[in-house]
């Protein structure tokens, strides 16, 4: 499973996008509207933040692997690409976090 990456579940959540497989959970939450896929990305986010908080690690793995998934499928519905956003990411890279965060302030 080590060879699985965020592009493999990009494809995955593309494909079944529009696939229209009513036992595809993605299917399902396209056919919702942004609205629903945005309110259950926020739903998993929380869950993530209670997961870290915890000792535990499993939850936080589950509740992070969740987090992802409908951030990308968030991200499909908005026709952004997980490229463009590991692009900002890299862009980021070449100076400090603290760098980063005041040019943005300075916005």
């Amino acid at each position: 499973m080590a060879d699985f990456n965020l592009h493999d579940l990009e494809k995955t959540v593309a494909a079944r996008a529009g696939s229209g497989d009513a036992n595809s959970w993605t299917a399902k939450l396209v056919a919702g509207g942004i609205e629903r896929a945005t309110k259950k990305l926020g739903e998993e986010a929380v869950e993530t933040v209670i997961a870290a908080l915890g000792h535990d690690r499993e939850p936080l793995v589950a509740e992070t692997a969740d987090l992802l998934y409908h951030l990308l499928v968030v991200l499909h519905m908005r026709g952004i690409a997980l490229d463009d956003v590991m692009a900002e990411l890299q862009g980021r890279t070449a100076q400090t976090g603290l760098q980063e965060k005041a040019a943005r302030s300075a916005e």
